[in-house]
């Protein structure tokens, strides 16, 4: 029996979170078949881990087009596109309808553990590009398993590897050691066993991104009700004008509140933040850990640590394909300048597509976070644009997939990684000349 031809094979997308369906969605419009590959038990799995947390997007820009032409025939009603849904809310509302609509187009428990050309390892150069890729895949029973795709689509993300307390991006010592203390995600202090973990508690939050606002902002939260709360807040950084965000200049006011509500937390003195300290280890004091600095310097024990260092690809499933990354963002190559943190400041990334996301290997494409590598100003309406472009590129529609089809809000957001471990230019104020003073907001206080 002779094997189908490559053009008949589906296109594999790996992960069924908001870039991945957004993915199937565009192909199924296109007329080609997916097939999504996810490994948790349901849709948006690594989204309903911080299904507490509320976006910085509203309905409005977390909903794919492609996929609501979709689900329009179910019944299903779009959310009301001025408010800001959580994990939970985009999870359920949305991703998990969604993938109900592509039906067995899904695969749930399905982990990729390879992805390869057919009878081609990374070195063979022969009619490589003529061969259908091959995917294995650990299924839910514990059995591995096999298909065979035309393209491959990664929207796998970043979630499941979160950066280390290390300040040389390498875990501290004895960080593996005080697992038990220390956590990677932002807590839900709803819950109540999370509650108490950190109630009355002396907790540690290292970071300095949107996830660790957040967590600042529920900790200075929970002080004003149980008294002995306190954070301490370690900044690898100095605290300058850019340190909280473009706080009430950002175009996307849920996401300048968040800085706000950590330069409240500050204020108001939940949190004592410490500056320019890199962690290299963690040292056990009986219940409690000791954070020691690359420097040497020790801060008072805590009960508890929160880890917010960004968050990483993983790659290694994909080590026999041909990718070309940027060696330091682990982003695609052509992409990698319009998001380095190293060079941008201000304004904008500009919207993306095909040309931006290709790979030495033909046909592979890393798209939502995971094509930001270890860069985080990602957005949801960014992943769909990119998707959008893939699958017209797919199609052989090349005007389409070339055409830039999103126009993003101005963010207002200054620094970024700037320039590392320096001040800021004398007069720099803000956010550097381009944002204007945040407002103080009060979060948590008494």
């Amino acid at each position: 029996m002779n094997a189908p031809a490559v053009t008949d094979l589906p296109v594999v997308v790996i992960g069924a979170g908001p870039a991945g369906l957004a993915a199937a969605a565009h192909l199924v419009e296109r007329g080609i078949e997916p097939l999504v590959l996810e490994a948790g038990p349901a849709a948006g799995a690594a989204v309903r881990e911080w299904a507490h947390v509320r976006l910085f997007s509203t309905w409005g820009e977390v909903v794919d087009p492609a996929a609501e032409k979709l689900l329009a025939p179910t019944g299903w009603v779009t959310p009301d596109p001025a408010t800001y849904p959580s994990g939970g809310d985009w999870a359920e509302l949305y991703l998990q309808p969604l993938a109900d609509a592509l039906g067995d187009r899904v695969r749930y428990g399905a982990r990729v553990t390879g992805v390869s050309r057919a009878g081609r390892d990374r070195i063979v150069d022969a009619d490589r590009e003529a061969q259908p890729f091959v995917i294995n895949y650990e299924s839910a029973d514990g059995n591995e398993r096999r298909v065979r795709a035309r393209a491959v689509i990664d929207a796998s993300g970043t979630w499941a590897t979160p950066g280390p307390a290390g300040g040389s991006g390498l875990p501290a010592l004895g960080e593996k050691a005080a697992a038990d203390r220390i956590a990677y995600r932002v807590p839900d202090l709803k819950d109540p066993a999370v509650r108490a973990r950190y109630a009355g508690r002396r907790t540690a939050v290292i970071g300095s991104g949107a996830s660790a606002f957040t967590a600042l902002a529920h900790l200075a939260d929970l002080a004003g009700h149980e008294p002995g709360t306190h954070s301490v807040w370690i900044l690898r950084r100095g605290i300058s004008g850019s340190t909280f965000g473009g706080g009430a200049a950002d175009r996307l006011p849920a996401r300048g509140a968040l800085g706000l509500a950590a330069e409240a937390a500050v204020h108001h003195g939940h949190a004592d933040a410490v500056t320019g300290f890199r962690t290299g280890a963690v040292e056990r004091d009986g219940y409690r850990v000791v954070l020691v600095a690359e420097d040497g310097r020790r801060l008072e024990p805590v009960d508890e640590v929160i880890v917010l260092t960004g968050l990483r690809p993983d790659l290694s499933f994909l080590s026999e394909l041909r990718l070309g990354l940027d060696e330091r963002l682990q982003a695609p190559m052509a992409l990698a300048p319009l998001i380095d943190p190293n060079q941008h400041s201000c304004g904008t990334v500009r919207p993306h597509g095909v040309q931006e996301l290709s790979h030495p290997e033909k046909d592979v494409y890393l798209v939502g976070m995971k094509s930001y590598g270890r860069s985080t100003a990602f957005l949801a309406m960014t992943g769909y644009e990119q998707v959008r472009s893939v699958a017209a590129s797919l199609a052989g529609d090349r005007e389409a997939a070339e055409r830039v089809e999103l126009t993003l809000p101005e963010t207002g957001v200054c620094g970024g990684a700037g320039l590392f471990d320096r001040p800021e230019p004398a007069g720099a104020s803000g956010g550097g000349g381009c944002c204007t003073a945040p407002a103080t907001l009060t979060i948590g206080a008494p």
